[in-house]
């Protein structure tokens, strides 16, 4: 997977992915929600007492194709969702 553009707001996560033809939409975003939940929670002491037992991420996702879009506009509706100031000092390194 190539991630190509990210905005990662309080709430909700925009990205602009290539994936292989052979791997599945669904399997890509367990790959990835699994893989950022472990460094998440394994960096940051406040998360993991916050999550024990519980999910860091929501079961659901949207997904859409690129489709007659180009990539270069939907990098540039990634970067438009990013928020103007951070919420209560959220930041995303």
């Amino acid at each position: 997977m190539t991630i190509y553009a990210g905005a990662v707001n309080r709430d909700h996560v925009h990205m602009l992915i290539s994936i292989p033809p052979q791997l599945s939409v669904s399997r890509a975003v367990q790959f990835l929600k699994g893989k950022s939940s472990h460094k998440l929670l394994s960096e940051y002491q406040a998360l993991r007492k916050r999550y024990w037992g519980q999910h860091l991420w929501a079961r659901g996702y949207w997904v859409a194709s690129s489709g007659n879009l180009t990539d270069e506009i939907w990098k540039q509706y990634i970067e438009d969702q990013k928020p103007e100031e951070p919420d209560d000092n959220f930041k995303a390194v």
